[in-house]
Order: C-alpha cells, then structure tokens, then sequence
C-alpha cells in the first residue's frame, strides 16, 4: 500500500511539475488548439490555447511505473500495458502534430487513424493471447466467473481496445472532463487489483500489484494534469493525451482480465460514443434532423445551457457512483 501511495504521489508532482515546462514549449512552438469550425461557439475563445498538453501526463504514466514497479515482476503484464499506452499516444500524437503543422481542426483521416489504431489493437490482443498468464479469459464482473473467449478474444479484445480508445478521444470536450472521469477510473482500478492481487494464484500477484501501480500512477498523473486543465483551461490535452488515456485503460484491462468493467467504470464513454451513434444514424435517416443539440451528449448540454463546470461535476458524479458500484465485486 505505501508503495502504491509514493506512486500516485510521484507521478502527481512530476506532472505538476512538467505543467509550466510543458505549456511554456507549447506556446514557443506556437502549438495552439485549433477550434472545430462546426463546434459550440463558446469554444471560439479557446482558439489558440496550448494543445498537446497530454504529454504532461503521459511521461509520469510511461516512467513513474517502471522507477516503482516490483522488480521481480517487472516485465510480464507492465510492458504490454506501457506499449498500449504509448502507441495509442504515438498516434494521437502525429494526428496533433498534422492538425498543428498545418493549421487544420482535423488531423490524420479517420482511415489513416482506424488502420493504426487497428495494428496497434491487434498486436496487443494477440501478445497477451500468447501469454500464459494472460490468455483468452475475461473475468465477468460480480461474479467469481471467468469466461473463455477462445480464438474470438483476439478480434473482440480489438474492437474493445479501438472502441475504447475513439470514445476517449469523443469525450475530451469539455475543460477537465475526460481527465477528470479517467482519474477515478484508474483510482478505482488500482483498489481492484490491490484486492485481486491476495486472490489470484501466487504467481500473478506480483503482476497484478504492478499494474495496480500503474494505475495510481495514471491517477496521479492526472490529478497533477488538472491543476491545468480544469476551467478555464490553461491547456487542452490534445490526441495524444485522449488516446493515451484510452490506451492505457484498455491496457490495463486487458492484461487482468477485466476488459467487461470498462463499461461500468467507463460509463462516461459509453454515453459520448452512443449519443454519437444514435446522431449520425437519425441525422442519415431522417435526412438532416437532430436528437441532440449536437453529439456527443455533453456537447448537447453545453448548447441547452449548462455550463461546463457543471457539466464535469454532473459526469464525475455519475462516475464516481459507478465506480463505487465496482467496488462492491471485491468488497465482500
């Protein structure tokens, strides 16, 4: 436990540390966020505000783990989780630099995205596939079940993983929303696999408490990240830092077997990628109409009135409710 706690502590300095470092970089390179053309008009005053700010919390997520994890164990579960969280980092991070190099709102093209994000989600699946210690198995929440994908973890383990990651990138919208949400679910992840470790057979409980590390870590992170991020916003995490967010989530998940509580914890990302869903196909098949103000959902908040602070408390409550739901697999 006191591990874990110098964890989240180192990692919430370094980035409340690299925050006047990494903002300072940002404006010299002039790497201003570009503002979407068709999005909120209120989001007109965030034009030129320092973007690429996910690398604040993206070097303490990437180091902090490897300086604190238990030797011993060190490099089983931990790498395949730092790889999805850097190559999902990697890619948010040419969309960004594309966006800012040529002064665009949209980057890379969704085909150039999707077939990266493809090649990274399957190289994962199929690496923890073949790892003893990992296999084809999913625990299903509360329950002591555990079930057996077969030959189909792989294809499904990459569509989670692209899944998860795109709904990442829909729900950084908002000042402190996205790290926000993903702070508790890395906290709430860490106190499962603190309570796992003491039940998995003993050759996995190193593993487990390293990538509980991890997830302190993460949390941490971002606890240090939104001294920068909340409202007003003094940066915007950009691509890279969304899709590191999602990367490492679905890493975790996927190395202990606990891809089916990221829709439980991950509510939040839920709600953006189906209120797009449901706004795209509606828009196609009543040729123009809305639901929504406009998707994703807390956008269509936004634009009914609320403000943005509000619209973060209002998510981080429904989260941190859910988390405390997923708490309750373990607290017997």
């Amino acid at each position: 436990m006191q591990r874990l706690i110098w964890s989240v502590v180192l990692s919430f300095l370094l980035a409340l540390a690299l925050g006047p470092i990494v903002i300072k970089w940002l404006r010299r390179m002039k790497f201003g966020q570009n503002i979407y053309e068709l999005g909120p008009e209120s989001h007109k005053v965030k034009q030129g505000t320092p973007t690429m700010g996910g690398i604040i919390f993206a070097i303490p997520m990437l180091v902090v783990p490897v300086v604190m994890s238990f030797e011993a164990s060190r490099w089983s579960f931990l790498p395949i989780v730092l790889v999805a969280t850097a190559g999902f980092g990697a890619i948010g991070f040419v969309d960004d630099w594309i966006k800012i190099g040529k002064k665009r709102s949209l980057g890379l093209t969704a085909k150039q995205k999707f077939v990266a994000q493809i090649l990274v989600s399957a190289g994962l699946a199929v690496w923890a596939y073949v790892n003893p210690l990992i296999g084809s198995k999913l625990y299903v929440p509360f329950t002591s079940l555990q079930w057996d994908l077969g030959w189909a973890f792989i294809p499904i383990l990459a569509f989670v993983m692209v899944a998860t990651v795109n709904s990442s990138n829909l729900l950084d919208g908002v000042d402190g929303l996205l790290g926000g949400c993903a702070l508790l679910d890395f906290a709430t992840l860490s106190m499962l696999l603190l309570a796992f470790s003491t039940q998995v057979p003993y050759e996995l409980h190193g593993d487990f408490m390293n990538i509980m590390i991890f997830s302190g870590c993460a949390a941490g992170a971002l606890l240090g990240y939104l001294r920068y991020n909340s409202y007003p916003a003094s940066v915007i995490m950009g691509d890279v830092g969304s899709f590191a967010i999602g990367g490492a989530l679905v890493g975790v998940c996927l190395v202990t077997r606990m891809s089916l509580v990221i829709p439980i914890i991950g509510l939040a990302l839920v709600v953006s990628t189906v209120s797009d869903l449901i706004q795209f196909a509606y828009f196609r098949a009543t040729h123009g109409k809305r639901i929504f103000k406009m998707a994703p959902f807390h956008h269509h908040l936004e634009l009914s009135g609320m403000p943005e602070t509000r619209i973060v408390s209002l998510y981080m409550i429904v989260t941190a409710l859910m988390c405390l739901l997923t708490l309750l697999w373990v607290s017997g």
